[in-house]
């Protein structure tokens, strides 16, 4: 029997207890390229330069769709050197933040934007067959063959 004005019930839980502040759980130093998310960073950090480097190697033809396409190349690339810097130097310890949450939403917005550079490359590699005035006699096309193969390279 339970003494009088006692109850079965446990208290309350701590609220404080279901809510700790956000934890590094991802590796500081070298070991960040053994995780999955090094990994990625490394690929931004490669496939950017590549992208970078073909898309620099053409003529232009259309600035608006490829200019987009550098600028996530170029902005991407150095955004992912400073956010593996910030685990390869352990910075990541000193900053309180939900490192889990910040890395799938940086790896989610350079996707959409990768994504969206492709599209573009994409369009502008489609448009080879065409003209490049539409008022000439000459029949010179946007792109050559050659820069037709790097934009198809540079859109994969």
């Amino acid at each position: 029997m339970l003494p009088r004005g006692a109850s079965s019930m446990p208290p309350p839980p701590n609220p404080a207890a279901y809510f700790p502040p956000p934890r590094v759980t991802l590796p500081s130093g070298l070991e960040i390229l053994r995780t999955y998310s090094g990994a990625v960073i490394f690929l931004e950090i490669l496939f950017g330069t590549i992208v970078w480097i073909l898309v620099a190697a053409t003529r232009i033809p259309l600035p608006l769709l490829q200019g987009w396409v550098m600028f996530v190349a170029v902005t991407s690339w150095f955004l992912s050197i400073i956010f593996l810097c910030v685990f390869l130097f352990g910075y990541a310890n000193k900053i309180a933040v939900n490192w889990n949450q910040m890395d799938f939403l940086y790896h989610g917005a350079t996707f959409v934007c990768y994504f969206g550079a492709f599209l573009l490359q994409a369009a502008t590699t489609s448009l080879h067959h065409f003209p490049r005035r539409f008022n000439s006699t000459a029949q010179e096309k946007i792109l050559s063959d050659y820069e037709y193969n790097i934009s198809i390279a540079a859109s994969v």
